[in-house]
């Protein structure tokens, strides 16, 4: 940094210092507190239609005698709800492109535009940690492993950041059982929560991120939302977190104690603070020092933000789903979708081929789920106008859906391609919000139930489940891991009839494919792609784009390796054990291991090797050629194996990734580096980190496969 610049910071600190001292000094009790909740949202709510995000949300701060600023509120993560702006893949879609420089890029365009949109806070960056592929809202966060959601939420942070809006990093913490959100306890010894459910929290919070989001459900026994080992020992004390903490929207907070816990804001409306929480004040309950330091830190991200200079002379209406904006989204598509099977090179089609298309979603504009993170995009490219916008509409052809099986596989005809769309909607998995509380799920549209009467070829489907405007529940965590009988049905039969089947599947993570996948000739895995995911799709079975997508999960063979799920669970115990690393301890064999795709071309590894510095942080080098004919992209990935001498831990923890793109022939020697400190383990007892020394081995490969992985050894 210049010292111009420093010196620019510094004044603005200290103006905005002197202004929140001013402030504190002529605000009453009463304003104080109402800086610390939202308001407005019910009323607003209503007046839109019940349509989530039809408006900025007012979400703290604010206080119209004294003319203060306050937060408005967009959601996200697959773009900014609000308006019709531009759709992305879900954020699970874009963990597969392991692009961080990507991720900066997506969340810089959210960030134009919720400016555009008078948005200046974000609840884009959720990092819940997926432990189990039945979690309904797995779809919003980045995958299992920690260090990956780290990196990617700290990319789209920061990203969002760039035009002066506030980040925040969501749910804090341990939420990932979407039925039972607003009651489950979820129970964790201290080495758990600070090696598995913080670490990347810290990350995203060390990198500058502004806020944090408190969870609904509870932490050893207490609301997270008023978990004072949460919001203030860990948070504050141990993080040294200078930022603003709010709740999730509705039933976040549950106690005007939660105020000094560490929660500065109620959203969206003022149950349990605003009155209770003058009255404890008044009472000698809660400090009016609590009140003071909440609001010195609403103020404190407002001001900073609002006077900072922004990058932009202004921020028009036309930012909003922009042509470059357009571009980015299709980029994500291409490199999040991940090939997992390609018998006999099936991909790509090298030159125009007849496909018939298959299944209901190859028809649905279906780009994830309906709740709180829906964007609504000015269009959406389904796999089907995708394909045939791209090899013709004589060359491609909508054979039918699961629905009418013996009319579909009738239609196939002599094609070279059997495509199917197979996988879930907002139906199967999704924000779930119970009984009459709404915060933005809807029944299905009347272009959606169009779209599936169609693909059912039953035209008097279509008036009889038009959406009445009621608002019922949808989504929720996943009951089964398995795609659902119908489509079962529908693959097995067009595989017993045709050689070249290509499953793609929409879904926000894992899905079980040993019932079925021996007889597919092809397995292509795309997530919700966003509003250019057909297009994409099409991209990659022509061959136009290579696919590099890699698997931020673990898919297993049988829903009983994963750990245990309930979701309507009152307590549940999370261990050490999920993801990759369950399987490897427990020597349990994935159908694909986390950090798996298949490319067009191929890759060598060799020439690894690993330092030291004289501060113990690691260099990893290795060489890197694409072997093929074609242009392609690896992800290097880097796993770091400790002695596990004195306490059992993951066999190997992934360190380091970077995505590499690489010409036919092409060589490249990558270096990663790793921090020593995040090879430590914590130890209960002094309740702190602790360093093992001995015996590190360093592998490397294109995923977390033990025999794909070449390694070295370290004694640190």
């Amino acid at each position: 940094m210049s010292s111009q610049h420093q010196s620019q910071n510094n004044s603005l600190a200290a103006r905005v210092e002197a202004q929140i001292e001013a402030a504190l000094s002529d605000a009453s009790l009463e304003e104080k507190v109402a800086m610390m909740s939202g308001h407005g949202f019910f009323a607003a709510f209503v007046e839109d239609d019940r349509v989530w995000g039809a408006r900025p949300y007012r979400a703290g701060g604010g206080c119209e005698r004294l003319e203060l600023p306050f937060f408005g509120f967009s959601d996200g993560p697959r773009g900014v709800a609000r308006g019709e702006s531009t759709c992305f893949p879900v954020a699970m879609a874009r963990g597969a492109s392991f692009d961080t420089d990507l991720e900066y890029r997506i969340g810089e365009a959210m960030s134009l535009e919720l400016r555009a949109q008078d948005c200046n806070l974000s609840g884009a960056v959720c990092v819940n940690l997926l432990r189990h592929p039945a979690w309904g809202r797995a779809q919003e966060t980045y995958g299992e492993d920690s260090h990956h959601l780290g990196e990617m939420g700290a990319a789209l942070a920061a990203g969002l950041q760039v035009h002066n809006v506030a980040a925040t990093v969501k749910h804090f913490a341990l939420n990932s059982i979407e039925n039972s959100r607003f009651y489950v306890d979820v129970r964790v010894s201290q080495r758990v929560l600070h090696e598995l459910y913080l670490p990347h929290f810290k990350r995203i919070i060390d990198a500058g991120c502004q806020t944090v989001m408190s969870a609904y459900n509870k932490l050893n026994g207490e609301y997270c939302g008023q978990n004072r080992e949460l919001l203030t020992d860990i948070l504050r004390k141990d993080w040294g977190f200078k930022g603003v903490v709010h709740s999730d929207w509705i039933m976040g907070v549950y106690q005007p104690y939660g105020a000094e816990a560490g929660l500065d804001i109620e959203n969206p409306e003022p149950v349990h603070f605003g009155q209770k929480l003058v009255d404890a004040v008044n009472d000698g309950h809660i400090s009016p020092r609590v009140i003071d330091q909440a609001c010195a830190r609403i103020m404190r991200v407002l001001w900073t933000n609002q006077q900072a200079e922004d990058p932009r002379d202004h921020y028009p209406l036309s930012l909003v789903a922009c042509e470059a904006h357009r571009q980015l989204a299709l980029e994500a598509a291409q490199k999040s979708a991940v090939l997992l099977k390609n018998t006999h090179t099936l991909l790509p089609l090298q030159a125009i081929r007849k496909i018939a298309v298959l299944g209901q979603l190859a028809v649905v504009k279906n780009t994830g789920d309906k709740g709180s993170s829906r964007v609504r995009a000015p269009y959406v490219v389904t796999p089907l106008a995708g394909l045939q916008e791209r090899f013709g509409e004589s060359n491609v052809h909508f054979a039918g859906s699961e629905s009418n099986l013996d009319t579909a596989v009738h239609n196939i005809g002599d094609v070279d391609l059997v495509l199917i769309v197979a996988g879930y909607t907002a139906d199967e998995e999704g924000e779930y919000i119970p009984g009459d509380i709404n915060l933005g799920q809807e029944a299905p549209s009347a272009d959606e139930l169009d779209a599936r009467a169609e693909a059912a070829g039953d035209a008097d489907t279509q008036e009889d489940t038009k959406p009445q405007h009621t608002q019922s529940a949808r989504g929720g965590d996943r009951i089964d891991l398995g795609l659902p009988a119908a489509q079962i049905a529908l693959i097995k039969a067009c595989t017993a009839r045709h050689n070249n089947v290509l499953v793609v599947i929409q879904a926000g993570s894992a899905v079980l494919v040993d019932d079925w996948i021996d007889d597919a000739a092809g397995l292509l895995h795309v997530f919700y792609a966003g509003m250019e995911g057909g297009k994409a799709l099409a991209q990659i079975i022509a061959g136009d784009v290579n696919p590099s997508g890699h698997l931020p999960f673990t898919v297993a063979r049988k829903a009983e390796d994963y750990p245990f799920f309930d979701r309507e669970a009152a307590v549940m115990e999370y261990d050490l054990w999920h993801g990759y690393g369950k399987f490897q301890a427990q020597n349990l064999q994935p159908r694909f291991p986390f950090g798996f795709g298949l490319s067009y071309t191929q890759f060598e590894y060799r020439a690894l090797k690993a330092r030291t510095d004289s501060r113990g942080d690691i260099t990893v080098q290795v060489s890197v050629r694409n072997t093929g004919q074609v242009a392609g992209a690896s992800v290097v990935q880097v796993y770091i194996s400790p002695p596990n001498a004195v306490v059992k831990r993951w066999p190997r923890l992934l360190k380091a990734f970077q995505r590499v793109e690489l010409a036919a022939n092409e060589q490249q020697t990558v270096h990663l580096s790793i921090r020593r400190e995040s090879l430590d383990y914590w130890d209960e007892k002094p309740g702190s980190w602790r360093f093992e020394a001995g015996r590190y081995a360093i592998e490397v490969g294109q995923s977390s496969d033990p025999d794909t992985l070449i390694s070295c050894e370290l004694e640190l």
